[in-house]
């Protein structure tokens, strides 16, 4: 099994920073897409209380149950606190949507064993492998 094969069969809980509350916005989508094929997504957005039916969190600490894969919609500018606070609460995977990458933080995180995809689209991942139109 590949990464990517591996980070989207073993993971349950899906913490989405940056999500908007915009249906039109991709992390939107995305998180719905990914709530519909049975995830659990928790929302990263200070800004707003729920989306999608979820209470959202100010960032990755505040989540009071186990995050098996972190999916980032934030400029590649900002992924490093987000690494480091994936690093922080033990997660396994981070996922960086289509455009995102940070090699430096990615490669501090593949070093304790957290597997790491980046610049790549988690839904359009999903559907190739259980071939969802």
């Amino acid at each position: 099994m590949n990464l990517i094969e591996h980070q989207i069969k073993s993971s349950t809980n899906v913490a989405i920073v940056g999500i908007s509350q915009n249906p039109d916005r991709d992390s939107h989508k995305v998180a719905k897409y990914l709530q519909e094929h049975g995830y659990t997504i928790i929302p990263i957005n200070k800004a707003v209380p729920r989306i999608l039916g979820q209470m959202s969190y100010p960032d990755l600490r505040s989540i009071p149950l186990p995050i098996d894969l972190v999916n980032i919609f934030r400029r590649s500018d900002m992924v490093g606190p987000i690494i480091e606070q994936s690093i922080e609460i033990g997660v396994k995977h981070i996922w960086m949507q289509d455009g995102i990458s940070d090699e430096e933080y990615a490669e501090k995180a593949r070093e304790l064993g957290i597997g790491v995809t980046m610049d790549n689209c988690i839904m359009r991942e999903h559907q190739k492998l259980f071939s969802v139109p």
